[in-house]
């Protein structure tokens, strides 16, 4: 469901009450097929369990909505602003991000009583025609649980790899897509002074904003996704043993955790196979590769005789193309294979989210949300990298062009691949 409607008339709250809705009942569906035990566990300190993602979302209703704009509500339990917080260095302590696993107690049980408590409360403020202020923080609040919808996933899985009976989260849809790619093309495009960013009056994260322009040079960008064939020829190749493709940082990481692979990747009788949300499974030859961190990115782009486009590149192509894809609505719960048939650019939103070259800095004039919401994007532009496009476990009503995620260059377990680029005077 859409969450790009403007406030205005009582249609418009409707639209949003189904709206929220929606959301949250999504997040309790993914936590369905858990036990407590598997919502609990912390597998890393830069993964949260599921329990705490629907607990922290709740928070964020909680602290940002209804704490400050309904009279007398009742907080579920004071103790949870310091169970639940992130980041926020405004609203006061908080409980160890590493040892968030720790936290046993409350029960799943009693964290969708929280969630259920909150629910009510919002729905009670939408119908007392609440300022144009209070629905953007509303649906503020929707994206920021659609990008913990995606977290959730992705720490399930990491979790679930750790453990040796390889547990299965849930079977994914059917893969119907083309058992093979197609033959990796590129597409020119003429370079000169574009805009990006968000613009108009829908939703968007301030880090999106203010719609600019930006000069680039004549590109090539490639008609789809890299996928696993080719990083597995990376490999042969000597991809992960040869420093020179690598950035200096990049190979100390190399080196001191051991990368011979995609993250999840394991050779069984001269064979990969990696763990999914569906279990472990051969890796298919034709599917995006998948769960690579910006460091491994930039040295395939290398030994490819390419590189990473930038976020301009990017966003430049994708304003031409519709916003459908393998989201997680679709199911699969994996990077599905390229459709042969279809022409043109293939696989730009869904699947994987895409490495750019670009690093996450605000753009020209970016001004922090105001209020609460200040700390949301901003006091995290440095040393991470902008990915884009959105993954097969990112909700399609999530995603937009001008969407920049972001994260640090050595992550791994985020549903993370790539596209090549180059300049368009290459041969």
């Amino acid at each position: 469901m859409p969450l790009q409607s403007r406030h205005g008339s009582s249609s418009d709250l409707d639209e949003l009450t189904l709206v929220f809705r929606s959301v949250r009942e999504s997040s309790s569906s993914l936590v369905a097929p858990l036990s407590d035990a598997d919502a609990t566990v912390q597998s890393m300190p830069d993964a949260s369990p599921a329990k705490w993602h629907l607990a922290h979302t709740s928070w964020f209703f909680e602290t940002f909505v209804l704490a400050a704009n309904l009279p007398h509500y009742r907080h579920f339990d004071p103790h949870y602003n310091f169970l639940f917080n992130s980041y926020y260095e405004a609203f006061g302590p908080r409980h160890a991000r590493p040892r968030r696993g720790m936290l046993t107690r409350p029960t799943l049980e009693e964290i969708l009583a929280y969630r259920a408590h909150v629910d009510a409360a919002i729905e009670h403020l939408l119908l007392e025609a609440p300022s144009p202020g209070i629905v953007e923080m509303i649906k503020l609040g929707c994206h920021h649980e659609q990008q913990h919808q995606e977290l959730l996933l992705t720490d399930i899985l990491h979790l679930f790899a750790q453990n040796p009976l390889r547990p299965v989260y849930r079977l994914g849809g059917d893969d119907s897509v083309a058992a093979a790619p197609p033959a990796a093309s590129y597409e020119e495009f003429e370079g000169g002074i574009i805009q990006i960013g968000a613009g108009g009056l829908d939703f968007a994260f301030d880090c999106e904003r203010p719609r600019h322009r930006v000069f680039i040079e004549p590109y090539r960008l490639s008609n789809r996704l890299v996928v696993n064939a080719e990083w597995t020829d990376f490999i042969a190749d000597g991809g992960y043993r040869n420093p020179l493709l690598w950035l200096s940082e990049g190979w100390s990481k190399l080196c001191a955790e051991k990368w011979s692979a995609p993250l999840y990747w394991e050779e069984r009788d001269g064979e990969f196979w990696t763990m999914t949300l569906a279990g472990l499974r051969p890796v298919n030859p034709a599917e995006p590769v998948v769960h690579v961190s910006y460091f491994e990115a930039d040295a395939f782009a290398r030994w490819a005789k390419g590189r990473l486009p930038s976020e301009a590149e990017w966003e430049r192509v994708a304003l031409n193309n519709p916003v459908e894809g393998n989201f997680l609505e679709s199911d699969l719960l994996r990077p599905a294979a390229a459709s042969a048939t279809k022409s043109g650019m293939r696989q730009m939103f869904g699947d994987v989210w895409e490495w750019t070259s670009s690093a996450f800095a605000p753009y020209p004039r970016f001004r922090p949300s105001e209020g609460a919401a200040a700390e949301y994007n901003g006091k995290f532009m440095c040393g991470q990298q902008v990915l884009r496009g959105g993954s097969c476990v990112t909700p399609v009503s999530h995603i937009r062009a001008s969407y920049r995620n972001f994260f640090p260059p050595d992550a791994r377990w985020q549903f993370s691949g790539l596209r090549l680029a180059g300049d368009a005077n290459e041969a």
